[in-house]
């Protein structure tokens, strides 16, 4: 170990500053709260919301997603029904602006929590925990 050779009074500190910096360098958001990946540029709906890369997403998130993108044929009957964002929890739009699709949860016996919501302006989230919150998804 590094600190072997350094005195005891100053081990404490060079730790702290060791672990900051490590904070700092790895970044300090979360997976959920990510940003961007490189290349990667934030689109101004998704601006002052936690973000992701699609990449980043579950594979069975970027099943749905590919899904999405081929018009189906989708898995779940309620795929592609209205959402209604009764929580608002996405900027608020009218009636049918906004329609989810499941993502299979694993070990789930029923359509599980987890959906990808489109909108009609190009929009994509994720949310894991059954609409309680939401990111956009970066593509």
């Amino acid at each position: 170990m590094l600190l072997r050779f350094v005195p005891r009074a100053l081990s404490g500190p060079l730790v702290c500053l060791a672990v900051l910096c490590s904070v700092l360098l790895t970044g300090c958001a979360s997976e959920r709260g990510a940003a961007t990946a490189p290349g990667v540029s934030t689109p101004a709906w998704a601006t002052g919301m936690a973000a992701v890369p699609e990449s980043r997403l579950p594979a069975e998130a970027r099943r749905t997603l590919a899904l999405i993108d081929q018009g189906g044929p989708f898995p779940y009957a309620r795929d592609g029904v209205v959402f209604g964002n009764f929580e608002g929890r996405l900027p608020r739009q009218r009636r049918g602006y906004y329609h989810e699709y499941t993502v299979r949860t694993p070990g789930s016996p029923d359509r599980g929590p987890r959906r990808i919501v489109t909108g009609q302006g190009g929009e994509f989230y994720y949310t894991d925990d059954h609409y309680e919150s939401f990111r956009a998804v970066l593509r």
